[in-house]
């Protein structure tokens, strides 16, 4: 049985992890990698991982990547 809540008008289950949970990770902790982010929002690395990507392509985020790792920060 899934535990998540649902919206009663849409019937959607609503998001375990808001984007505004993201970007709130990134103005706290400046420029960071994944680990970081996920770690401070309390999620699974490749949940952050995947909601990143998604901001970045929003033009929320951006991403640099600095050896093996992205660096994430906010959009100016």
């Amino acid at each position: 049985m899934d535990d998540r809540d649902r919206d009663e008008e849409s019937g959607k289950f609503t998001e375990e992890y808001p984007q505004e949970d993201f970007i709130h990770a990134l103005e706290e902790l400046g420029s960071t990698g994944t680990t970081d982010v996920s770690d401070f929002v309390g999620c699974d690395r490749r949940t952050a991982y995947l909601k990143l990507q998604s901001l970045e392509e929003e033009g929320k985020v951006t991403s640099q990547k600095v050896g093996n790792a992205l660096l994430w920060k906010l959009a100016k």
